[in-house]
């Protein structure tokens, strides 16, 4: 453990080994992915996409392994939930700096099914990540905005009928969708630019969970809501390789899909209101977690 270098050197030292570990898996992945690639069989391709979903798990737990026994980041995690392999399941948290996602993986990695993300379709051409995306069969979605609507009405309802043709393949294989819900990271300039009616947490936007229910909601069994709290208040990544954030508490519920959860977020005005008024009760309750814990 090299905590006791707390500081920049300890974090080049992390980032370098980060690199290292980094580099050795993805090197495998992308070797399976090109082979993916250039073999168009779809049961051959199915076996591909679980391998590359084991190397990107092995990655991600050599990463928390790395953090864990390495930078000594000490985890909590509290809830009572019942997570399966073979459910399908909507992630939601809170969003305060990149060390999310790993802490997300560290409650959740090989406990539900690997997550994934909606993607926008222009992001399949980024290069190296696009491709990465595509091999782990990210779904992406093509999503038309209010004014090409208003020119092209034909095209409305386009979108959510081809982001359920991507979704196919997962009505035999289970899916875990992530969604960080207030749509960036917080900050308290962001929060106060924002007029957030919360003192920990961005508004909420809840138009990513009814488009993901729309498209996915007769498949997935449960919601799981994450609260990430950090204790010390630092958050980022560079404090996370430099050995200042010495615990991280991650909170799990689970909530049912109801009825009232699944509609038209574009085009009926009463479920959107529905939806926003169940999503901002669900946040308040996490403002006033992180405050108790917080504060």
């Amino acid at each position: 453990m090299l905590r006791f270098m707390r500081g920049p050197i300890l974090g080049l030292i992390g980032g370098l080994l980060w690199i290292i570990i980094s580099v050795f898996w993805m090197s495998i992945f992308f070797l399976i992915a090109f082979i993916k690639l250039i073999v168009p069989i779809r049961y051959f391709r199915d076996g591909c996409s679980c391998m590359l979903e084991d190397i990107a798990s092995s990655w991600i737990w050599t990463c928390t392994s790395f953090i864990n026994y390495v930078l000594g980041v000490k985890w909590e995690i509290v809830g009572d939930v019942n997570l399966r392999m073979d459910a399908w399941y909507l992630v939601i948290s809170n969003h305060r700096s990149w060390t999310d996602i790993l802490a997300v993986m560290q409650a959740l990695n090989k406990k539900i099914p690997f997550l994934k993300f909606f993607l926008k379709k222009e992001l399949i051409y980024v290069p190296l990540l696009g491709f990465a995306w595509w091999a782990l069969d990210y779904p992406f979605m093509k999503r038309y905005s209010k004014s090409v609507l208003k020119k092209k009405p034909h095209l409305r309802g386009k979108d959510v009928e081809t982001t359920r043709k991507s979704c196919e393949k997962f009505k035999k294989m289970p899916i875990s969708v992530m969604n960080f819900v207030e749509g960036t990271r917080f900050t308290p300039e962001k929060n106060k630019q924002t007029n957030a009616k919360f003192k920990h947490l961005l508004a909420p936007k809840a138009g990513g969970i009814a488009y993901t229910l729309q498209a996915l909601g007769e498949h997935i069994t449960e919601i799981i809501d994450v609260t990430i709290i950090y204790p010390t208040g630092v958050n980022s990544f560079w404090d996370l390789l430099c050995g200042r954030i010495s615990n991280i508490k991650i909170c799990l519920r689970t909530l049912p899909i109801t009825p009232e959860l699944i509609g038209d977020y574009q085009n009926d005005k009463q479920f959107r209101v529905t939806i926003q008024a169940w999503l901002n009760k669900l946040w308040h309750e996490k403002d006033a977690l992180l405050a108790k814990e917080l504060e």
